[in-house]
């Protein structure tokens, strides 16, 4: 199984999929003209032209395939607060009172989801409740620390540690010895999350184009925005392409890197079975730097992550390779049968930090999640928005952080990145 390209142009073969339904939109084959043209049909996209719409903007959004056919519909679905760097990084680079603002926006883009499912009436599958697991006694001092900071620095006292006479409660593995429980993160279906976005951007008056990548940009005023069969002139441009920038804009991809994901989705365990994996049905992820995931899906399955690729090529016996990962957490899930395996691409920075800024001729961009983006995309669009309709501070803020390019240039990049993981990889195990 491949990673994805535009070249398949459909929703990727998942059990997202196939429980998952919405319109279809004809590709663009005219001239238009726009206050705001959006390149991506994601989460940061469709939440971008959701907002400039609201405020009264004439917005058209590009889709290069589908809507939501990347890394928007095929997620771990697990709606967390902070930003992948931790923390600690933020605060170390920006300073105590702007590492304040981003938590707090952080956890504004967890609430964002509830109130979106809730406003536009999105059946997404959202619940609540988030296990960060440890699975040795220094990644259970790391989660204490961290909770004690969470309370100090950034009065989040939410967060509950788990010993491990309690971990039973929370998921039913011999692999992990304690953990931090979080009541304000959850869990949705990622893809179902995004065609819900795409409908209330459609009633907000957005005009959408699917099958319709953008091929070229120049930049002006108006900029205009070419695909294969028509042009888009607008006063700005959106970029919320995340690993799929590619030669759109070659400063940008020179910043991420594309890197691999996959997941599972086991055979219906059934009600009772399914709830003694998981009492408590949260989402579950562990502390290593490599890292499973994994939470029930509404019909009773679990849905499995992991196995991250940083060469760009997935595992070989895709399906078979996570589900020995999979035994290793719940090993009481040897008789059960897989019935779907995916993957592709998510970007991550060097930093691991977000990549936000502006680009000359009214280009905004958002970018670079690394892993952590089902909340946070959503906030970078409605940022993007805030700073278009003339209030950037909120935006600004994040453009603060420093970004460096991948080393080794578009060809040498991916090895040098994956000799840099075996460190990573080797650390887990310690």
């Amino acid at each position: 199984m491949g990673l994805l390209d535009f070249a398949h142009h459909e929703h990727i073969d998942s059990w997202y999929h196939h429980t998952a339904s919405g319109p279809t939109f004809a590709p663009l084959h005219d001239a238009l003209d726009a206050d705001v043209c959006v390149v991506g049909g994601g989460y940061t996209g469709l939440s971008a032209a959701l907002e400039l719409a609201e405020r009264g903007l004439n917005v058209v959004l590009l889709e290069g395939a589908r809507l939501g056919w990347a890394a928007s519909g095929r997620n771990g679905g697990q709606v967390l607060t902070d930003i992948a760097c931790g923390m600690d990084s933020v605060r170390a680079q920006l300073g105590a009172d702007a590492a304040r603002a981003i938590w707090d926006m952080s956890v504004e883009a967890v609430h964002l989801v509830g109130e979106r499912c809730a406003r536009y009436q999105i059946d997404a599958d959202l619940r609540w409740g988030y296990f960060h697991a440890a699975l040795k006694p220094r990644q259970m001092h790391e989660l204490a620390r961290w909770q004690a900071s969470a309370a100090q620095d950034y009065g989040y006292s939410a967060y509950r540690l788990i010993e491990q006479d309690e971990v039973a409660s929370q998921v039913a593995s011999p692999r992990y010895i304690g953990g931090l429980y979080d009541p304000g993160c959850g869990q949705l279906h990622p893809l179902k999350y995004a065609l819900g976005l795409a409908a209330a951007a459609v009633n907000a008056g957005v005009r959408v184009y699917e099958h319709s990548p953008a091929l070229r940009i120049h930049p002006g005023t108006p900029s205009v925005v070419h695909s294969e069969h028509g042009q888009v002139r607008a006063r700005h441009v959106v970029l919320a392409c995340n690993s799929h920038i590619g030669q759109l804009a070659p400063s940008l991809a020179a910043k991420i890197m594309p890197v691999g994901t996959y997941m599972i989705a086991t055979a219906p365990l059934g009600q009772a079975r399914a709830q003694a994996l998981i009492p408590g049905q949260v989402a579950v992820c562990d502390s290593n730097f490599v890292l499973d995931y994994f939470r029930l899906s509404a019909d009773h399955r679990l849905l499995f992550g992991g196995k991250v690729s940083y060469s760009g090529l997935p595992p070989a016996n895709l399906q078979a390779a996570m589900r020995r990962d999979m035994l290793k957490v719940f090993p009481q899930l040897a008789d059960v049968a897989i019935d779907s395996g995916w993957g592709g691409f998510v970007d991550i920075t060097q930093s691991r930090a977000p990549h936000f800024g502006q680009l000359p001729g009214n280009l905004w961009f958002a970018q670079g999640f690394s892993g952590h983006g089902v909340a946070l995309t959503g906030l970078a669009g409605k940022l993007m928005a805030e700073a278009i309709c003339g209030t950037p501070q909120r935006f600004a803020l994040f453009s603060r952080f420093r970004h460096t390019s991948f080393p080794g240039g578009r060809w040498l990049r991916t090895p040098a990145l994956v000799l840099a993981m075996l460190y990573y990889r080797m650390r887990d195990r310690l």
